[in-house]
């Protein structure tokens, strides 16, 4: 469908003082009008898409501001009127005393033909929610869907400012069938959205500007009635409305947890993390970023989610070409096979670095090496270079970094920080364990220090490694034999992972074992 727009224009100009209205046929641009500025004491200007006109030489008065008041519909609480059976908005700014002292009169356009680019979603019965910058197009856009729908569903919109039906008793032409139920005060939006499912049986109900809890608890009722909701609210994109405490429940809902140290350790993150509180009240969110382009997230919940576990999922992007012609290009998710290859270079990246030669460490003051820390304890590196006595500087942000210490779960997981050190070209060295041993491993084969494993750090090594099978589903692993110094020193080793371990056997060879259950015999 081509579109079609209509603008009523001449019904705004005519409200206008004949020399303002003058000025304004003489520029000859109303296809690109987007609103009508009338401040007090200033000149009076319209506002393009691609910039301003000064209509007069004359400063606006009080009488120019009485004059378009006195001509167009009672203003509301929100401070908005508008002109009976037209889409224009005029809003008022008013002085302490409340007299209006300024004027914006927004040009309203029904434009038919919008809803072809997101038809599909529009039909399947899913609930939409609309995001986007102020005059980029969401309440157009949500005109257009109510009117399509209304074809073959009974549809309901709640009108708070008239700014999706018109102003006046009779609703605009460009709502087709659909039913238009106004809202006396804003504050009474909410009430009006349950009144309009308990009275009157909508399908469908259709609503703009939701920005308050009352209106997002009343939305999620409607929800749960299995009625489709389609409506906007504030914000560019869906990270948006997760930050804003009074929306997040429209995505639903962001909340705090507490997890068991096992959990924390499987999943290889904190022990209090960000998760979804619930469904969200809207399956589909449509991040409009432009007249013709669009971003849309199918499902809701699965990148709500995904952003709270520090993924950054793509959209399907879908725009309109100059010609006309709609495109899609889907977002591809990573599967399984592709990660296989992350995997597979992590273990070669692992077994590069053990099997390299250690060497003497040149003559001369070193220089400092500055580390990255990721998911890895600060103080443990600082120990592990300072019982080395190696120049490192620990650092908070990855940007300022010459290397990037991490482990191997959260290597896999990709997340941003890391990316930015790939980006970057910063080196990324994945341990085994988070432990000093471990570390200063890694410390030596930087600065080509030689260390010699002794007895107890071959001892520890082993116990490490023991700890890495057990997390990753190990029942039990059996240490060599140690004499008690070292057999209790890693028993703390297991302790600091949460896991569970007990001496076995007969000098000599008694040895310890490390384990996850306690009935392992």
């Amino acid at each position: 469908m081509q579109k079609e727009i209509t603008d009523d224009l001449d019904a705004l100009i005519s409200v206008l003082t004949p020399p303002l209205a003058q000025a304004l046929r003489e520029v000859n641009r109303s296809e690109d009008l987007l609103e009508i500025v009338l401040d007090l004491g200033r000149l009076p200007e319209a506002r393009f898409v691609d910039g301003e006109v000064v209509l007069s030489n004359q400063e606006v008065c009080q009488a120019d501001i009485d004059y378009v008041a006195s001509r167009i519909g009672d203003f509301g609480d929100d401070n908005r009127a508008g002109i009976e059976r037209t889409l224009h908005r005029i809003s008022a700014i008013r002085n302490r005393k409340g007299r209006i002292v300024g004027l914006t009169c927004r040009v309203g356009r029904a434009v038919y033909g919008t809803i072809d680019i997101v038809q599909d979603i529009v039909d399947s019965g899913k609930s939409i929610m609309f995001l986007g910058r102020p005059g980029v197009g969401k309440t157009t856009m949500l005109r257009e869907a109510a009117r399509v729908l209304a074809e073959k569903k009974r549809v309901v919109i709640v009108d708070t400012s008239n700014e999706i039906g018109g102003d006046g008793d009779i609703p605009h032409p460009a709502i087709g069938r659909a039913r238009r139920m106004q809202v006396a005060t804003p504050a009474l939006q909410h009430a009006v959205m349950i009144e309009a499912v308990e009275n009157h049986m909508p399908e469908v109900i259709v609503i703009d500007e939701i920005g308050t809890e009352l209106e997002a608890a009343a939305a999620r009722t409607i929800a749960e009635r299995g009625v489709q909701l389609i409506g906007t609210a504030h914000g560019n994109a869906l990270e948006n409305v997760m930050m804003n405490p009074t929306l997040a429940d429209l995505v639903g809902g962001i909340q705090s947890v507490t997890l068991s140290d096992e959990e924390a350790r499987r999943r290889g993150t904190q022990k209090s993390i960000l998760e979804r509180k619930a469904p969200p009240t809207f399956e589909v969110v449509i991040e409009i970023q432009d007249w013709d382009r669009l971003a849309v997230r199918h499902n809701v919940a699965e990148a709500v989610d995904a952003i709270l576990r520090g993924r950054a999922p793509l959209p399907e992007l879908r725009y309109r070409d100059p010609a006309g012609e709609i495109h899609v290009e889907t977002a591809v998710a990573p599967s399984p096979a592709a990660e296989a290859p992350r995997a597979l270079r992590v273990e070669l990246h692992e077994r590069a670095r053990e099997a390299a030669p250690v060497q003497t460490a040149p003559s001369g003051e070193r220089e400092a090496m500055r580390i990255f820390a990721y998911g890895l304890s600060q103080n443990r590196l600082r120990q592990a270079a300072r019982e080395l006595s190696l120049p490192v500087i620990v650092t908070t942000e990855v940007e300022e970094s010459d290397i990037v210490f991490t482990l191997r779960s959260y290597y896999r997981k990709r997340p941003a920080a890391l990316g930015v050190a790939e980006q970057k070209g910063i080196p990324i060295y994945v341990l085994r364990s988070n432990t000093v041993v471990q570390m200063q491993k890694y410390l030596a084969e930087l600065f080509g220090l030689a260390i010699e494993e002794d007895p107890f750090t071959k001892a520890m090594e082993e116990a490490e490694n023991a700890i890495a099978r057990v997390t990753s589903g190990a029942n039990a692993v059996d240490l060599s034999p140690q004499n008690a110094y070292v057999r209790r020193k890693q028993h703390e080793l297991a302790r600091q992972f949460n896991l569970l371990s007990r001496s076995l056997g007969k000098e000599p060879r008694r040895h310890v074992q490390i384990y996850q259950d306690l009935r392992v015999a």
